[in-house]
């Protein structure tokens, strides 16, 4: 009801979905819609369906007092905060076709993961009605997916993915860094050196290579357990040999003392 007028005289709505617990990269993600559109929603719903494991739903962070100044302060225009009850208010069937690469890389660990990320987007989408929608490069894989989704309903939304953005020695802002040790902090710096060695290193040797020394250098580090490490198609995410092949990306997923971060750099 409230953007439908502004919608009607021509302005564009952008989007900028969050689960909160909010930091500077998501404020990137506002600054660039700003830019980009008339009007800046952005959406703080903890998504049930996305959770494969209850206990990680459970102590997902909510600071809202600190989302909300946080938004203020990025010049926000509209913050659309529902409820579970607004978004599922009865038991849905949600399966849709979103390409073979749902079942890779984090399909593979949080299988369903993406089923649920899909299912309240298409909700955001229908409740906000975008020109445009922006998402952070850290959520790799997730931001193919939804691309996917989009395809799939032929929806009249842009996707749009913005730049990772990184604390000073390099670790991606991630609202899962809050549950990190000091130990474990430093620890999983170990992910940015071994995607900037790959990167660093992508012209001169074989992707084989560049592989088992990014493995090697997270598995050496104590703390940190190594999940996956690939260079892959940026479209399939199936693993690229051939460094002219185009559109490639490494992404690394590891567990950091009891937190799971993931990362990634594009190379092509």
């Amino acid at each position: 009801m409230l953007l439908e007028p502004l919608k009607a005289a021509g302005q564009k709505i952008a989007l900028v979905p969050t689960m909160g617990a909010l930091h500077k990269g998501h404020v990137s993600l506002i600054d660039m819609a700003k830019e980009q559109a008339d009007q800046v929603v952005c959406s703080i719903f903890v998504n049930p369906t996305q959770f494969t494991d209850p206990k990680d739903l459970e102590k997902y962070p909510r600071p809202l007092e600190h989302d909300i100044k946080m938004l203020e302060e990025a010049g926000c225009d509209v913050v659309f905060m529902p409820s579970v009850k607004e978004m599922y208010p009865t038991k849905e069937n949600w399966h849709i076709d979103l390409g073979s690469a749902e079942f890779l890389l984090e399909g593979e660990f949080r299988k369903g993961h993406y089923q649920g990320v899909t299912q309240i987007v298409k909700k955001l989408f229908d409740a906000v009605d975008p020109d445009l929608a922006f998402f952070g490069q850290k959520d790799f894989q997730q931001v193919l997916m939804i691309e996917n989704m989009v395809a799939y309903f032929k929806l009249p939304v842009k996707i749009i993915t913005c730049p990772i953005i990184r604390e000073n020695d390099g670790l991606a802002m991630s609202s899962r860094n809050i549950h990190l040790s000091a130990q474990d902090r430093v620890n999983a710096l170990v992910l940015s050196r071994a995607l900037a060695y790959v990167v660093d290193h992508f012209k001169t040797l074989p992707v084989a290579q560049l592989l088992e020394k990014a493995k090697e250098m997270i598995r050496k580090t104590p703390g940190v357990e190594l999940d996956y490490f690939t260079i892959a198609n940026g479209k399939t995410l199936l693993p690229e040999q051939d460094k002219d092949a185009g559109n490639l990306v490494a992404l690394v997923a590891a567990k950091v003392g009891e937190t799971r971060l993931i990362d990634n750099m594009i190379l092509s």
